[in-house]
């Protein structure tokens, strides 16, 4: 294994169970007598990668003799409003709340904020001070990506496929990229020949917006920057298309499945693995900490932060992601995010270290 693997797997284990946990589970049923109910709106399941963040999140609440109760607002702000209603009508003590539009759902979450119930913005910024924000490194992911496809792409033409508009993550990844890449932008070796927002970061609209800005610079395109595995596939299926997978670099994040698959046969470029098992399992430690009356500040790893678009002052937690190309593939096998079978299906033999 490269030393590059070495380290993604030293650091995945670290994240995944070697750290101690904010609050055991018998220490929190002490201090309650019971579990508590914790509530969980999700935005939507289109991507794999939540069913992994939700069996984190159920697992962690479990353990503490906790309540999970969910519901899915199906990439509908309106129905998430009411969704936020109705787990606070079902008991819920706190809420882990991903976000399908941070504005729309306001009131919603005010409302729990009022009535005492703590509010985990989860992955997605909702930008209020009394809500404890908890994701990723959201910009240096956007560094990430840009690197990767830099290294490979030093000059030409690049597109962006960005993510929702009303997702302020969006614009957190953007940043990430452009502070790399503006240098060779300004020097004019990387011109940015289009970029477009993904509604509801839906690959099919990620997959329309590649298609526009192909048929606007007539296929003349050297690398994409899409903002995660989604718009990658959406993106890949345009260049498809045209015959260009394989030869344009593609980016994303998230480590789906099918973009581990896609990177081991060549078609997109890297993938930032944000191990949402990590990231699911403190969102519980931290909902059920809330839920016991802790205030944010008192939250381990927490800081403060205020580099939203409001500037509102934020506690916050931010993990560390890890990027995966083609050399260390092998290290997120070993790590059991994704099974070898998984990754290399359809890969011929000898092509990829990993899938060997």
């Amino acid at each position: 294994m490269s030393s590059a693997g070495h380290s993604v797997k030293r650091r995945s284990l670290l994240a995944a169970g070697l750290a101690l946990p904010i609050l055991s589970a018998p220490a929190i049923l002490r201090a309650q007598g019971r579990g508590p109910v914790i509530g969980v709106s999700w935005s939507n399941f289109q991507e794999e990668r939540w069913k992994t963040d939700e069996a984190a999140i159920q697992a962690a609440i479990r353990a503490a003799g906790g309540t999970y109760v969910s519901a899915d607002a199906q990439s509908s702000p309106a129905k998430q409003l009411t969704d936020i209603e109705s787990l606070l009508a079902r008991g819920a003590k706190a809420l882990i709340v991903l976000a399908q539009d941070s504005q729309a759902i306001r009131p919603g979450v005010q409302n729990a904020l009022d009535n005492g119930v703590g509010v985990v913005g989860y992955d997605r910024l909702i930008e209020m001070p009394e809500v404890f924000y908890l994701t990723f490194d959201n910009v240096e992911v956007g560094r990430m990506m840009a690197r990767a496809i830099q290294q490979q792409k030093p000059e030409g033409a690049y597109a962006f496929i960005k993510g929702s508009s009303a997702d302020p993550n969006a614009a957190f990844l953007y940043q990430g990229s452009m502070e790399v890449l503006k240098p060779a932008i300004d020097a004019g070796r990387i011109r940015n020949i289009g970029e477009a927002f993904t509604d509801g970061w839906l690959p099919s609209n990620a997959q329309r917006n590649m298609e526009q800005i192909l048929t606007r610079n007539n296929n003349r395109v050297d690398a994409v920057v899409a903002a995660n595995d989604g718009t990658a596939g959406g993106a890949i299926a345009a260049l498809a298309a045209q015959g260009l997978a394989g030869s344009v670099p593609v980016s994303g994040q998230d480590a789906d499945r099918a973009a581990l698959n896609r990177i081991a046969a060549g078609t997109q470029a890297v993938t930032i693995w944000k191990d949402a098992r990590v990231l699911g399992r403190v969102a519980a430690e931290i909902a059920l900490r809330l839920a016991g009356g802790t205030r944010l500040s008192e939250i381990d790893g927490a800081r403060q932060w205020a580099d939203g678009p409001s500037k509102a002052r934020m506690t916050a937690r931010f993990l560390d992601p890890v990027p995966v190309t083609r050399e260390n593939l092998g290290a997120i096998i070993e790590a059991g995010w994704a099974t070898k079978a998984a990754v290399c299906q359809g890969v011929p033999a000898g092509r990829v270290a990993a899938c060997n």
